[in-house]
């Protein structure tokens, strides 16, 4: 396994990141970052479906379609994002992806569980929600986790007025949820800023695997990443398909 520490927080790029890791055979990957304030749609969902435009116009949020299915997110500087890209074998790894997640965190004195639709709950309230993107013999599962995002902009981002608008893409479910840092304050635990749960999250993860450090891009991965950015991630062809 190669856990990668994205050097960006720009959404387009970490979208391509991910699809880079993704057309690389042969490699395992775990790719963690962190986005700037964005709403990243599934790839077979409406943009006028599921976010409120208005909003994310006057408030700077950008729009990303992703490679995988499900349901829109929003994104900040408090949410943190895991990808676990790998070569499909006949082990059910998409059964057990969120396993080293769910581990970690509970050995963060943060008790999360995973429910049937593979997203993870905590004290009644969603933290994670994950989607998948299998093909030509590679497996793509990835996720958010929140721990200090502003759930009001939440809120308002993925409010649209025009829920059924386009009937034949795919709708999101919405769930109640938490920060797990509003969970940690109320136990009285240790709830340090993003940048150093952050780490913290980084490092056990380093450790469950075994290694030593996580790696880096090499430059010559990072323009790659950035082409495909500005051939893909940025262009409105991409983004507002559908």
């Amino acid at each position: 396994m190669n856990i990668i520490v994205s050097p960006s927080t720009t959404s387009a790029f970490n979208l391509a990141a991910e699809e880079y890791l993704f057309s690389k055979k042969g490699e395992d990957y775990l790719l963690l970052y962190l986005n700037d304030q964005s709403v990243i749609i599934g790839s077979n969902q409406a943009v006028v479906n599921e976010v409120d435009l208005d909003f994310c116009i006057d408030n700077n949020i950008r729009i990303i379609r992703r490679l995988s299915g499900g349901g829109a997110v929003y994104h900040d500087p408090g949410n943190i994002n895991y990808s676990f890209i790998r070569d499909k074998t006949d082990e059910p790894f998409s059964a057990r992806f969120l396993d080293p997640v769910v581990q970690v965190l509970h050995s963060l004195d943060i008790p999360a569980e995973v429910r049937k639709r593979k997203d993870l709950w905590l004290d009644g309230y969603k933290i994670s929600g994950t989607a998948s993107h299998l093909s030509k013999g590679r497996e793509l599962h990835h996720g958010t986790l929140l721990y200090d995002t502003d759930l009001d902009v939440l809120q308002r981002a993925l409010t649209s007025g025009n829920r059924n608008l386009i009937r034949r893409a795919t709708a999101s479910v919405p769930s109640p949820v938490i920060n797990i840092r509003s969970y940690l304050s109320s136990g009285r635990y240790n709830a340090p800023a993003t940048n150093i749960f952050f780490d913290l999250f980084t490092r056990e993860l380093v450790a469950y695997y075994g290694l030593n450090d996580p790696v880096f891009l090499r430059d010559t991965e990072i323009a790659e990443i950035r082409e495909l950015k500005k051939n893909k991630y940025t262009q409105r062809s991409w983004n507002y398909r559908m």
